[in-house]
């Protein structure tokens, strides 16, 4: 194993080209020294991804060894990077190393391309880091970045006693049983696919075959929120995959999962690629099914028809599709509606005061 990752490491620095243009001008190579104190970049961070994206990233060092888990700005958390290395006060963080990979074209058929890799590389100042995500064009000539900027996570807390929480009034999320008053879409130029009739909240992002793939959107509430209890009902349909995000942050999956094995990635109340459910406790497509939700303290626990699935654990950062990154800001209850039908209903929101 450890062989292996200095090789990985060796392959990194040549892709990364910083011995090419000496070798080309035949002067003396530069000196890339490995840093033996690595510690300003250990522990959490916290990252805006872009302008649109989030991340979030934990660097440790095991063994005498750096790993690292990464969310990229979308999709699941990556546990373990093929590359963490450190130089010249650079940190350097990398996945995907080049090879040949069958894609489609356009009319469907396979077709052999070039994968390039994908890399990070980011610089510390004080409390906030800063750098680019990296990814080589197609052809190989040039590359694509994004920009990136975050702060240092503090550690999460002890976990709250929430027998001693205190809760505010009430909020009804659906204000008018026929509109789609309080609530919005989160993207610009998505298609909304979310309508309200008779007090239940439908999403039908329907796709013609033969016609270009429509963008639906994901609908948010108009008023941001801290800490709170939600309580609501969702009818997923079979094969429905969609999400309620707690402070545009954390996604508590909701999909069809009845029947199926445990999966932090698409069982229905799991943090998405972050906590895995304890027990099953789904019921079959198709049927109304509740779910009670408690975010207090950067913890959240989960009850799904009336079993509960997570019990009060710390939630430690963004999960893909998140809206911000700041933890502590207020932030608004999202539902996803990118990807496949679903309804809700009497969907209830409690402050908890602090």
């Amino acid at each position: 194993m450890k062989q292996s990752t200095l090789l990985n490491l060796v392959a990194v620095f040549v892709f990364f080209g910083l011995f090419s243009s000496c070798v080309e001008n035949k002067e003396k190579p530069v000196e890339v020294v490995p840093q033996k104190d690595v510690s300003q970049f250990l522990g959490q961070w916290t990252f805006d991804f872009g302008n649109k994206s989030v991340g979030w990233l934990n660097v440790k060092q095991e063994d005498g060894y750096l790993d690292a888990d990464l969310m990229w700005g979308g999709g699941g958390v990556f546990y373990g990077l093929p590359y963490v290395y450190s130089a010249n006060n650079v940190l350097y963080l990398g996945r995907s190393p080049r090879k040949m990979v069958l894609k489609k074209d356009e009319d469907g058929n396979e077709v052999l391309v070039r994968n390039y890799p994908t890399w990070i590389e980011l610089k510390r100042n004080g409390d906030n880091i800063s750098g680019y995500y990296l990814s080589t064009k197609t052809s190989g000539l040039g590359l694509d970045t994004v920009l990136i900027n975050g702060t240092k996570l503090p550690d999460v807390p002890s976990a709250p006693d929430l027998s001693k929480a205190k809760f505010g009034e009430p909020i009804q999320l659906i204000k008018n049983d026929n509109d789609l008053t309080g609530w919005r879409l989160i993207e610009e130029n998505a298609t909304n696919g979310w309508s309200m009739k008779d007090g239940v909240l439908t999403n039908n992002p329907v796709q013609t075959e033969g016609e270009e793939h429509i963008r639906y959107g994901n609908l948010r509430t108009e008023q941001e929120f801290e800490d709170f209890n939600i309580k609501l009902e969702v009818n997923p349909p079979p094969r429905s995959n969609s999400g309620v995000y707690l402070r545009g942050m954390y996604e508590v999956q909701v999909a069809e999962s009845y029947g199926k094995p445990l999966n932090w990635g698409g069982s229905m109340g799991a943090i998405f690629t972050r906590i895995l459910p304890t027990v099953n406790a789904e019921k079959p497509a198709g049927e109304w099914q509740t779910l009670d939700i408690t975010l207090l303290d950067r913890h959240v626990t989960v009850v799904l028809n009336g079993t509960t699935v997570v019990d009060n654990q710390p939630v430690y950062g963004a999960t893909g599709g998140a809206i911000q990154s700041d933890v502590f800001a207020p932030g608004p209850i999202y539902l996803q509606g990118d990807h496949t039908g679903i309804s809700y209903r009497n969907i209830v929101l409690t402050p908890i005061i602090k």
